[in-house]
């Protein structure tokens, strides 16, 4: 059985890249298919892997300014030629799930969310803070991208989707239904084993610092309460971030995975204060026994049990925020119940659960094709 893997970029290391690295464990073989590839923008690993790449790679400042291609990406991956695959594995939140494949090959697609900008433009705009004449002029192209988009996720045959709300959004853009398959979480690296640090009496965020991640929130809560808040990140929105701050409030920058852990391991608790399609980072801090305080919004309310793990916030205000870091101090909280909550997100339990996902599918998909099965009937989860 040959299998590719297609993804959207390769120049940034966020979650979906981590995530990469692991169907790359669990599909060594597998040559990974992406518009455009920067090395030295993304973890050394990929560099001993089969990384393939479009014409966009060659377009001037693609690695850096890859938004600015908006309208190019469509005909980038429908230019890739998978016929040689009998299973395509697509991670997407915009377009690698759009690739064209033979009829007979089974197309899996690991959904990280729908097209944020396209279906939620107006949201996704303020989070960026685009200026109105910008918004003008990409309203025609985000229209057109709507269509293309919705057309192309009849070329997947299944989708899985990383949490209960992308599963809804699915259902909701797609007319089509998602097996929820949670995202790797290495929390063996973070683990608590009862021998922790103290707690070192300070709130701490860890992600990059743009605009929609919402650390402005955080900033703010934690400057009118004068509680201690240490930001681990970098990002174009450190300026503004750093102007908002108080005198408690310390950026620490990018640092390495053992300070990360320390600082894991020390916090009072973490704070996450965007509607992510997911979240990785606060089931690391979970792991290292530490409560979240997170927006009830997104992946936070599959991975986030409120009063035993964390503190879910009900509005994306500091007001909001500031009354869950006031509730953190209330409750005596179970490191050891904490962290156990996080191995059920853990790397292995990922490779098992999508391993036997792809497979049924595949084995599905090859039954429907002798069978003659209607396109409609071809389309529904198996698992």
């Amino acid at each position: 059985m040959k299998l590719a893997i297609v993804h959207d970029y390769l120049n940034q290391m966020g979650g979906a890249e981590r995530v990469l690295l692991v169907l790359h464990e669990l599909f060594p073989e597998a040559p990974i298919y992406t518009s455009i590839y920067a090395p030295r923008l993304v973890h050394p690993a990929f560099r001993q892997m089969d990384v393939r790449t479009t014409f966009m790679q060659r377009l001037p400042g693609a690695h850096t300014h890859h938004q600015a291609y908006l309208p190019v990406y469509p005909f980038a991956f429908e230019s890739l030629d998978l016929r040689a695959y009998d299973v395509v594995l697509s991670m997407s939140s915009g377009w690698a799930k759009n690739v064209l494949t033979r009829p007979e090959t089974c197309h899996v697609c690991y959904c990280l969310t729908p097209m944020r900008f396209g279906w939620n433009f107006e949201e996704y705009a303020a989070g960026e803070r685009l200026a109105g004449w910008q918004r003008r002029l990409l309203a025609p192209a985000v229209a057109g991208l709507r269509v293309w988009d919705a057309v192309g996720a009849n070329r997947v045959d299944y989708f899985a989707a990383i949490s209960s709300t992308v599963a809804q959004r699915i259902r909701k853009y797609y007319r089509r239904e998602a097996e929820l398959i949670f995202p790797p979480v290495d929390t063996s690296a973070y683990g608590y084993d009862g021998s922790g640090a103290a707690d070192g009496g300070y709130f701490l965020v860890v992600s990059r610092l743009i605009p929609y991640k919402r650390v402005d929130l955080a900033i703010e809560a934690c400057t009118r309460l004068g509680a201690p808040l240490k930001i681990v990140g970098e990002g174009r929105d450190r300026p503004r971030l750093e102007r908002l701050a108080g005198p408690a409030v310390e950026f620490l920058g990018e640092v390495d995975d053992a300070t990360k852990r320390r600082y894991l391991e020390g916090c009072q608790a973490f704070i996450f204060t965007e509607e992510a399609d997911f979240g990785i980072a606060p089931l690391e801090a979970t792991a290292a026994g530490r409560p979240v305080v997170a927006y009830a919004g997104g992946g936070a309310l599959d991975t986030v049990i409120d009063g035993q793990t964390g503190v879910l916030f009900e509005r994306q205000c500091p007001d909001s925020l500031a009354c869950a870091l006031q509730r953190v101090e209330s409750i005596r909280w179970d490191r050891t119940a904490i962290a156990a909550h996080a191995a059920t997100f853990s790397v292995p339990a990922f490779k098992s659960r999508l391993r036997q996902y792809v497979d049924h599918c595949v084995t599905a998909h090859r039954q429907q094709a002798r069978a003659g099965a209607a396109p409609g009937e071809r389309l529904r989860s198996v698992v």
